[in-house]
């Protein structure tokens, strides 16, 4: 349909705004921020005009001049890091299957009778009110679980309170060794596993850049199709579907706080 077509349209678009910003040559580097070990606020300073060079060091709320659970300076900057991280992370997730789920739906069943999801009728938002609570409570269990395992290091890595470095999630190689046959999260097929440690700090930093236009793209998306004209351009392209409901409640009146 041409709404679909106008999002793909978009999409494309976005995406290659954020790649061509988030990969281009990065300045000289700290030996602290090429690791992507910031541990300081002036560490924090200086990756910020690395990551963007405009907008440069930006933090309203004073966060990393806290003392997160007392535990000092660098164990703040250690959780303010790696929540940004997983936090684009998540909003890339989002954002893509937004994309996928507004074009798409796998045609074989997914529900116990025989039927499969919600129709491209709908928008992704009024698509996951419709699956049923079952599905909804897979998928955050899930979800727990990978933050327990985060959290606990994998029985293998440091907290990234403690020293771990910002955004590594850690194998599975424990639960491969005791339970059964996973793939880890992060790099399942070791692809990057001979990349030197240079190119690994700056494809983070692109990641960082990738998953903070995330952030702002999937936002835009549930903005525009709750609060009408709250996005212009979306109106304006055809690119939004009217939603009445709540993305803030996502068991929709079933469950939530």
């Amino acid at each position: 349909s041409k709404q679909r077509t106008m999002k793909t349209t978009i999409i494309s678009a976005i995406l290659s705004l954020g790649g061509a910003s988030a990969f281009m040559p990065a300045g000289k580097s700290t030996q602290a921020s090429m690791k992507l070990g910031a541990e300081t606020k002036a560490d924090l300073e200086v990756l910020a005009k690395e990551l963007n060079p405009i907008v440069g060091f930006y933090d309203p709320m004073n966060l990393a001049e806290g003392d997160f659970y007392n535990m000092g300076e660098e164990a703040t900057v250690g959780f303010l890091r790696h929540a940004e991280i997983k936090h684009g992370r998540v909003a890339m997730a989002a954002f893509v299957g937004y994309c996928v789920q507004s074009n798409f739906i796998f045609p074989w069943p997914q529900h116990l009778d025989g039927t499969t999801g919600p129709g491209l009728e709908f928008s992704p938002e009024q698509q996951w009110d419709m699956i049923p609570e079952a599905a909804k409570w897979q998928i955050f269990t899930l979800i727990g679980l990978l933050e327990i395992w985060d959290e606990t290091g994998g029985g293998s890595l440091d907290h990234y309170m403690r020293g771990r470095k910002p955004g590594q999630y850690p194998s599975a190689q424990l639960f491969r060794d005791n339970v059964h046959f996973c793939l880890d999260l992060y790099d399942p097929f070791g692809f990057s596993k001979n990349r030197s440690e240079e190119k690994k700090a700056r494809g983070l930093k692109a990641e960082v850049n990738n998953g903070r236009l995330a952030m702002l793209g999937i936002f835009g998306f549930l903005s525009a199709d709750k609060v009408p004209g709250s996005v212009p351009i979306l109106d304006t392209l055809g690119a939004t579907t009217p939603y009445d409901g709540n993305v803030m409640i996502p068991f929709e009146g079933n469950f939530h706080l």
